[in-house]
């Protein structure tokens, strides 16, 4: 009877050390959630995309300027 509430008590142990394991994974995935985001729940889904929209919108300014600048280097060879 002893041998058998001990075995069952170290079972349990080890069942709540799983569970307090992953409980504690949890909350630093949540954690780390709200660092990196800066806030709980994601209120704009396109929020996510923004950097990509930001860089696509660097890189089509640059191509721009570098359209202007051949332009300007075409209209000085023109005039020599």
């Amino acid at each position: 009877m002893i041998a058998a509430t001990a075995q069952w008590h170290t079972r349990t142990v080890n069942i709540l050390k799983i569970a307090l394991l992953v409980l504690g994974l949890a909350v630093v995935a949540f954690t780390a959630k709200v660092a990196l985001t800066g806030t709980v729940g994601s209120t704009d889904p396109a929020a996510a995309t923004q950097p990509k929209r930001q860089l696509d919108n660097v890189r089509q300014r640059a191509a721009e300027l570098g359209n202007e600048l051949q332009k300007g280097a075409d209209r000085a060879d023109v005039e020599r």
